[in-house]
């Protein structure tokens, strides 16, 4: 999950997280980061299939702001 410029959160999946957050602030990456530079990583998690990463990243895309910042947090 990137943090924007603009406090708002990014969630995608990748298999190269440091080249995938470098495209991104290149304005390479989504076009929603592309207005929003510069991003950081501000939570991420490892899977073992492409399958089980995108199943994740639509089940967090599906959560409000509030419960993707517990997640960051920890809570």
């Amino acid at each position: 999950m990137l943090r924007c410029k603009d406090n708002s959160l990014y969630t995608g999946y990748t298999n190269d997280v440091e080249a995938r957050v470098e495209k991104h602030n290149n304005g390479e990456g989504a076009k929603y980061t592309k207005y929003r530079r510069p991003v950081k990583v501000v939570y991420f998690e490892e899977f073992d299939s492409i399958n089980d990463a995108m199943k994740r990243e639509a089940q967090i895309k599906s959560w409000s702001k509030t419960k993707k910042e517990k997640l960051i947090k920890g809570l």
